[in-house]
């Protein structure tokens, strides 16, 4: 409830300010600190977290994910989540390099120059993240010098969900839709976002793999605390929107009362109690064989590009 009414009362402020000034508004770490003032261990933590962000990027990830095979820095397997493609592994390298093409074109001259100081050593599937189990992810390796590495994720684009099935999204690329969205919305984007279409006829984006992002560890938060990290993604997320579309009319639709925070927070412990039930679903297959974990022979290829 406390970060629906963080956005609504937010966006009722982007409503009233200029453009630019919209543009320009950012969350401070002085302004993040003012919020978790009651939580004496938020310094400490946050500077962990600033020291974490810091170790996470590609040349912190080479030892975890890369060997040295026959004189060549390659990515290891580690199935189900890391792996080569073994078929055709002539033609994946192949529509790789064709992929890198078409994505450096999607890139600014300036962004353009910094990825062609790099070379191609290796790519290979990667599954990462809830939302994208089930579509192609890869992650690609870049060497510019043998210490000097650079991770890539590359990432299928479908179309989204709030499209009607009917009908085109006035998007040709679904890649360039997300790098849209992304560089629109976020405060600051990957310098690397870019996009590209496969032979097969599939959308991508690409991103930087391990940008020095961390996530909040909400499941150690004080409620307190919990309370104040959702009012700061309110503000986030409203000043995303207010970006991307009309802050006006979204702060008019919205109100100057309570209605709205109190309706999201019904509709949220809802779909929260819904995802229990379903998820005991789930479980209930499982045991009872209706379900299957294993893995089907042959499973994998359909991420061929």
């Amino acid at each position: 409830m406390r970060a629906a009414a963080s956005y609504r009362e937010r966006m009722s402020e982007f409503a009233e300010m200029k453009v630019l000034d919209t543009w320009y508004a950012q969350v401070s770490v002085d302004a993040i600190k003012e919020h978790f003032r009651r939580d004496p261990d938020f310094s400490a933590r946050l500077a962990k977290k600033q020291k974490q962000a810091r170790s996470q990027n590609s040349e912190a990830v080479v030892p975890k994910l890369t060997a040295v095979i026959d004189g060549r820095r390659l990515i290891k397997d580690n199935p189900p989540v890391l792996y080569h493609l073994q078929p055709s592994v002539e033609n994946f390298e192949m529509a790789t390099r064709r992929a890198i093409e078409q994505y450096m074109k999607s890139l600014a001259a300036d962004r353009r120059k910094l990825v062609e100081s790099f070379r191609l050593q290796d790519s290979a599937i990667k599954v990462v993240g809830v939302g994208s189990v089930g579509t192609r992810c890869y992650v690609t390796l870049f060497l510019a010098d043998d210490d000097d590495p650079l991770f890539l994720q590359v990432k299928e684009a479908r179309r989204s969900v709030l499209e009607p099935p009917v009908s085109k999204s006035r998007y040709a690329h679904q890649g360039f839709r997300v790098v849209t969205g992304q560089r629109l919305m976020q405060g600051a984007s990957d310098i690397f976002l870019g996009w590209f279409r496969s032979a097969g006829g599939h959308d991508y984006y690409v991103r930087q793999f391990c940008d020095m992002k961390v996530s909040a560890e909400v499941e150690t938060f004080l409620p307190g605390t919990l309370v104040a990290y959702a009012t700061v993604c309110g503000w986030v997320l409203a000043r995303a929107h207010a970006k991307a579309g009309d802050a006006a009319m979204i702060a008019g639709y919205l109100g100057s009362t309570g209605r709205f925070d109190d309706a999201l927070a019904r509709y949220s412990q809802a779909y929260a109690d819904q995802a229990e039930r379903d998820f005991a679903t789930f479980k209930a297959a499982i045991r009872s064989g209706r379900l299957s974990t294993k893995p089907e022979k042959g499973a994998g290829l359909e991420f061929l590009p």
